[in-house]
């Protein structure tokens, strides 16, 4: 698994390269974005090829955001599929994560 990762006006955009983000690839993803995972880091995950999550992605997607709020950082996500759009208001998890239809409305919510 790789997450690709750019900046744009001072915001991480990191975007998930891959197809599902469930218990057979969760250690890869913890491990590809840790290096982005700084302090204060300003990060914004794009999950726009990411047709599938699971149990253990959701977890995933947590424990990273719990690393962030402890090291003084936020974590924003974008590109949602459809079906993972749903099980995030399934699971409340939207109102976890800030959720966004892009990356660049993600980053532009930072200077605001």
């Amino acid at each position: 698994m790789q997450v690709l990762s750019s900046e744009k006006e001072g915001v991480l955009v990191g975007k998930v390269d891959a197809k599902a983000l469930d218990a057979s690839n969760v250690k890869a993803f913890k491990d590809a974005i840790k290096p982005l995972l700084t302090q204060g880091a300003k990060l914004v995950l794009d999950l726009s090829r990411v047709e599938f999550i699971d149990s253990s992605g959701l977890g995933a997607l947590v424990s990273c955001l719990r690393q962030a709020h402890a090291d003084g950082g936020e974590i924003k996500l974008s590109g949602l599929s459809k079906p993972a759009r749903a099980l995030f208001e399934l699971v409340r998890m939207h109102r976890v994560f800030e959720v966004f239809n892009n990356s660049d409305e993600a980053v532009l919510s930072y200077s605001s």
